[in-house]
């Protein structure tokens, strides 16, 4: 704080003191919860290129996106996937998004991302928005409304919503034709265990998401989850397979007659109910 005071010979003073701080220490400080807004603003400044720097900013989900613009192109790529994970950040910060196309370490994934998040116009289509609107509001007049409002938004201001709206906005962005807004509905911090569950049953999803809804550690604990995303026949064939053996002896049954899913799993679920029985003999 004292570095960016008026005076200038308390700001000399301060920053020369400053320079024998170890970078460990700015990197320690930068984590903590309650680091200063002042501290953010001076390490992005002047330290964004050090060992640690940069990842300790993305880190810190109090660091505003805005400090985070100087730091993007010195990031780690593990940095760059905890950033691409906070949709938040970069849909509020085109400035943001924009520094981390440029950076070197940067998939052609998470460029396409970006490029859907603050590309050119982006409408969304509103037979679509009709449609998935109709199957998460149940009630004519909110809808309605619901349709009215997210037909006006862009892609960053969907993703916005969709990672702070309500469930009608969740229920309706989940088959949002923009994937980023699709992701962004995951990572709502208000997203409950039944609306997981009932996404991990919908047929109407991309695969990709069935696949993100499986690979995520937090919701498999779930086993709703599991038996849901088993049962969907739009998951990924490698996705059900990988979780075969977490079904239970009921639903592994039932599998093996459910003509919706693919003959693989089924002979698959078939296989270990075999095998379970013979270790239990």
């Amino acid at each position: 704080m004292l570095s960016g005071d008026p005076d200038e010979m308390v700001s000399e003073r301060a920053q020369d003191a400053l320079l024998s701080v170890p970078v460990e220490s700015f990197v320690d400080a930068l984590r903590r919860e309650q680091a200063l807004p002042a501290l953010f603003s001076y390490a992005a400044k002047n330290l964004a290129g050090k060992p640690g720097i940069a990842d300790a900013l993305v880190y810190n989900r109090n660091c505003p996106a805005e400090q985070l613009v100087p730091a993007a192109r010195f990031l780690s790529p593990l940095g760059i996937q905890t950033l691409m994970e906070q949709l938040d950040r970069i849909s509020e910060s085109p400035l943001l998004a924009a520094a981390l196309e440029q950076s070197g370490g940067l998939s052609p994934e998470h460029k396409a991302q970006l490029r859907e998040l603050h590309g050119p116009g982006n409408p969304i289509d509103e037979n679509t928005l009709a449609e998935a609107a109709a199957a998460a509001e149940p009630d004519a007049a909110r809808r309605q409304t619901l349709i009215q409002r997210v037909s006006k938004m862009t892609v960053s201001q969907r993703v916005q919503f969709a990672i702070k709206g309500g469930a009608d906005a969740r229920r309706t962005l989940i088959r949002d034709p923009n994937k980023v807004v699709q992701r962004a509905v995951l990572q709502s911090p208000r997203l409950t265990d039944q609306e997981v569950e009932a996404f991990a049953s919908m047929s109407s999803l991309t695969d990709e998401i069935l696949r993100l809804i499986a690979g995520n550690r937090t919701f498999r604990k779930n086993y709703s989850v599991i038996r849901n995303l088993i049962n969907n026949p739009k998951t990924p064939l490698d996705v059900t397979l990988h979780m075969l053996p977490m079904v239970n002896a009921q639903d592994l049954k039932r599998l093996t007659t459910n003509k919706n899913v693919p003959e693989t799993l089924r002979t698959s679920a078939l296989k270990l109910q075999r095998l379970r029985a013979e270790q239990k003999r």
